[in-house]
């Protein structure tokens, strides 16, 4: 697991050892189990440290989720080619294999549900939804105006994570390719 943390300034080594270990343990946690098993007993437990360990630096359960969450590393980004549909696709396979090969359903919803409820998560899926959409925006930005690139996101964007989510299945290749194919036809390229 990614751990998502370096060493903060003036941070005592001991205690980043132990910010890492709690953050990679949180979210294995996360990913295996669910959100509902994100517990100070259960992350204590997995982490190798006391829950009064946890308890004295995250003190809410919502304290762990968050510590979870920012050890969420971002999905890799294909690779540009210039040719607008195949790096569409080729962005939509990236973010398909990192959410599969990382488990990230799980994640995705811990997001959603604590998210609306929580400035702290909500900071966190920000960070993380404008980091997985930022390939996506650039190349259709540069095709279309603001309000279709948003429609359009959300579009390529629900044909891979709605089925892993919702279906729990994962998109092919054909989808992936049929969801770039439709929303290509209807961006207006002439801003």
């Amino acid at each position: 697991m990614p751990t998502g943390h370096s060493r903060e300034p003036g941070e005592d080594a001991r205690v980043a050892r132990t910010r890492a270990d709690v953050a990679r343990a949180a979210l294995d946690v996360l990913v295996r189990r669910g959100w509902e098993e994100v517990t100070h007993s259960v992350v204590a437990r997995a982490a190798g440290y006391s829950k009064t360990t946890l308890y004295t630096h995250w003190p809410s359960r919502v304290d762990l989720i968050a510590m979870a969450l920012t050890a969420v590393d971002s999905i890799p980004h294909a690779a540009p080619t210039g040719d607008l549909k195949v790096d569409l696709a080729a962005e939509l396979r990236a973010m398909r294999a990192g959410t599969v090969e990382r488990n990230l359903g799980r994640v995705y919803v811990a997001l959603a549900q604590w998210g609306a409820d929580h400035e702290e998560i909500a900071d966190i899926r920000r960070r993380l939804v404008a980091d997985q959409e930022s390939r996506l925006r650039s190349m259709l930005s540069e095709v279309s105006a603001a309000a279709a690139v948003d429609a359009a996101v959300a579009m390529l964007t629900g044909a891979v994570i709605w089925p892993i989510l919702m279906h729990g299945l994962v998109p092919g290749d054909h989808v992936i390719d049929a969801a770039v194919s439709l929303v290509l036809a209807g961006v207006d390229t002439h801003r």
